[in-house]
């Protein structure tokens, strides 16, 4: 027997996102390439375009794994932060759950879920009591419009992240980057943030429900920069990356882990890096040459 509420999931599904003849938002970058350098998503990585809409609007793109139930990363064009984090309502992808549903992001409805939503993405439930928070990887402070920045909160741009480094090493690197693209990026910023998983056992929240990342990795590209950086951020453009620890446990071979970083956010470390130095990492880990941005986003602008 259907509950009320399953039945509500289905309604909004039907009515309120409304089955559509419009193209699909999931299956394919075409209708976002615009948050992509060069209008080119990376190569290597497989899984299944989202284009993420909101408000009839697409805000950002990213590519989804259907059997971890989370994404492998998020793309999307940096604004400068303006106003105060919106509260969190989280929202799921109808798409992957009713290939000819709209595919505006619904909130999630009060009560049980119908069962293909629970079956074709994350949902609240998978995080309440785990050990894990929900990690963004295209951050609401790297935006500036409410809707844009209300739009991260879809457990499809969420993957599980230890709170130690989420509210700790990952968030300044996150501040550090809008910083710095904000005072030396004079044009668009293009950012990719993705996950590597682990090498050799997965790791699950729930009962192999939501695959967990062993590192987060991210990336941005400024093709057009003030010429008249610091010394220190000489190297930081057009491009630079970084890599953040997901698990305290795991070996220093590619984060090292410092012994001034507080002891409530050690073994959280994050390195940053060359975008060469990002890519032979995500080689070695995927076993397939990975390019993140066009031309590693030294072409002409």
């Amino acid at each position: 027997m259907i509950s009320p509420y399953s039945a509500l999931t289905v309604v909004v599904l039907a009515v309120v996102g409304g089955w559509c003849l419009c193209a699909a938002d999931v299956g394919d970058f075409a209708p976002c390439l615009q948050f992509f350098y060069k209008s080119w998503p990376p190569k290597g990585l497989s899984g299944t375009p989202i284009c993420q809409r909101y408000y009839n609007q697409y805000r950002f793109a990213t590519l989804y794994s259907r059997p971890r139930r989370s994404p492998w990363f998020s793309a999307y064009v940096y604004s400068v932060p303006a106003g105060k984090r919106p509260s969190a309502s989280w929202k799921f992808e109808p798409q992957l759950a009713y290939p000819g549903a709209d595919g505006n992001m619904i909130p999630f409805p009060p009560g049980p879920l119908d069962q293909n939503v629970v079956e074709s993405q994350a949902v609240d439930q998978d995080y309440i009591n785990s050990t894990y928070s929900r990690g963004h990887l295209n951050p609401s402070l790297h935006h500036q419009s409410r809707e844009n920045r209300s739009a991260t909160f879809t457990l499809t741009n969420v993957v599980p992240q230890k709170a130690a480094s989420n509210e700790g090493p990952w968030e300044l690197l996150e501040n550090s980057v809008s910083k710095t693209l904000a005072t030396y990026c004079l044009r668009e910023s293009y950012i990719i943030t993705g996950i590597i998983p682990y090498l050799n056992e997965d790791r699950w929240l729930k009962n192999h429900r939501v695959g967990v990342p062993e590192y987060i990795w991210s990336a941005y590209c400024c093709p057009s920069y003030n010429n008249s950086l610091p010394a220190i951020l000489k190297d930081a453009f057009p491009t630079y990356a970084a890599i953040g620890r997901n698990d305290r446990n795991s070996s220093q071979e590619i984060v090292p882990i410092s012994e001034k970083t507080k002891k409530q956010f050690r073994g959280y470390d994050v390195r940053q890096m060359p975008l060469e130095t990002l890519e032979m990492y995500l080689k070695d880990r995927f076993k397939t040459v990975v390019s993140v941005f066009y031309e590693r986003c030294s072409g002409s602008d």
